[in-house]
């Protein structure tokens, strides 16, 4: 295909660069813009991507056989870079199942299902409300609480170590890199000392993937380090801790985002929080289908086509990279009926935040109980909790997770119900201990007794 008929091809073009802080700011508009004159465009920044914007075009490209999620860290199949636009992974590690295609994909994937099926996850409900409680009852007395550092941050790290079979004292370890990592750009004063602990993050998974391999504990990480297998053969060291990288990143950041940005917006509609409350029997289904829709804690994947094919109306030449919107599907007007307001009983709410097709996310049963029984908890016992804008940090891109660091709020004091987090952490992992609770469900079906 000669220039001029590459040049034709990639259109309509648009500057694009959902890494900047435009992007967050002027989302609706970027978006309603794409909807109304181009689905599909071409964009020039970082070395040039497809975007998909519209909910059709999004959902026809995620379920394509021409579209490949590989990543080829050894250079012996295609070259493709992943999910990621432009590859900031420089390390030779996928990215877990979500930078494999089929047949490695489903054969991985079949391992964790026991681990994450919704009756797996209904198991630990007990356990997450325990933990709840005891994030709340560390501020309840003082009237005041980060909803992101004291809460939100808190508990899908401990759960989400509890399911791997990683010590939950040690969650912290985990909880500021796997943040941190997202939202710090490499020319940060801070990189240097978010990839320091990035390593020490990596160090202790890779310490607990020894202990566990020489004294056998139930969780994922015995799942994928006996019963786990890529084309008949072992998983290697490299692909476990890809693996675990992808379960830590999924289960903690996404979560804690969708939770934070419901609560402010909640804060900023007190009428709509006291109806939910109320209601909640009727709306807190719909309500988390409408806040994940919305809100899209991870706005989009990246993908490469993988063979010269006209899609969805584009025409794509092997190798191209594309990204998925997720996000901007989840607003296209021609799917759902005012698509910039939040309707807490929208009906048919068929957003695409868990992304679709065979790699749609693996952790959303988790994340959608995690996320209820957090939300629950805080109408319960802080009812007339009010955000503070003016304290409130969001992340300064909306590239990889549409998060905040900061979202401190006031209420009036309350009375703590139990022992604080260090206590109950101690009373938590014995209960995991004693009760094996991260069996897969094949074996455990019973909920935690705590």
């Amino acid at each position: 295909m000669s220039a001029t008929e590459s040049t034709d091809r990639r259109h309509p073009r648009l500057d694009f660069d959902r890494y900047g802080p435009t992007y967050r700011e002027s989302f609706q508009a970027i978006t309603e813009h794409m909807h109304r004159q181009c689905p599909i465009a071409w964009t020039d920044r970082h070395d040039g991507y497809w975007v998909a914007a519209g909910n059709r075009e999004v959902f026809e490209l995620a379920r394509c056989p021409y579209v490949s999620n590989d990543r080829d860290v050894d250079g012996v199949r295609s070259g493709y870079q992943g999910i990621t636009i432009p590859s900031t992974n420089q390390a030779a590690i996928r990215n877990g199942i979500l930078e494999m295609d089929d047949p490695e994909h489903r054969e991985l994937r079949a391992v964790l299902n026991p681990y994450l099926s919704p009756a797996a996850v209904q198991r630990w409900i007990p356990f997450v409300d325990e933990l709840v409680r005891a994030a709340l009852d560390e501020k309840i007395a003082t009237g005041r609480i980060d909803f992101v550092d004291d809460l939100a941050n808190i508990v899908p790290a401990v759960l989400t170590l509890a399911m791997l079979g990683v010590p939950l004292r040690n969650w912290a370890v985990y909880s500021e890199p796997a943040h941190a990592t997202v939202y710090t750009p490499p020319d940060s004063p801070e990189f240097e000392r978010v990839h320091r602990m990035h390593q020490e993050m990596g160090l202790d998974l890779y310490t607990n993937l020894t202990e566990i391999r020489a004294n056998p504990r139930p969780g994922l990480i015995h799942a994928l380090a006996t019963e786990a297998t890529l084309g008949g053969e072992p998983l290697s060291d490299i692909d476990i801790l890809g693996m675990l990288g992808l379960l830590i990143g999924g289960g903690f950041d996404t979560t804690t985002a969708l939770t934070a940005h419901s609560l402010e917006w909640l804060s900023e509609h007190p009428d709509e929080r006291v109806t939910l409350s109320r209601e909640r029997d009727r709306l807190l289904d719909s309500a988390t289908e409408e806040f994940l829709r919305y809100f899209t804690p991870a706005p989009g994947d990246g993908r490469t086509v993988n063979a010269d094919v006209e899609l969805a109306g584009a025409r794509f030449a092997e190798g191209e990279r594309l990204w998925l919107s997720w996000a901007m599907a989840n607003r296209d007007p021609a799917v759902f009926d005012r698509p910039d307001t939040v309707v807490l009983d929208r009906k048919g709410n068929r957003h695409f935040s868990f992304g679709l097709g065979i790699h749609r996310c693996i952790g959303s049963n988790v994340a959608r109980a995690v996320y209820k029984r957090m939300l629950v908890a805080v109408l319960d016992r802080l009812p007339d909790f009010r955000c503070l804008p003016e304290e409130a940090v969001h992340y300064e891109t909306i590239a990889v997770i549409q998060g905040m660091r900061h979202l401190p709020a006031t209420f009036t004091p309350g009375e703590p119900l139990g022992p604080g987090l260090t206590e109950t952490l101690e009373k938590l992992q014995t209960v995991c201990d004693d009760q094996r609770l991260a069996e897969p469900v094949t074996v455990r079906k019973d909920a935690a007794q705590i």
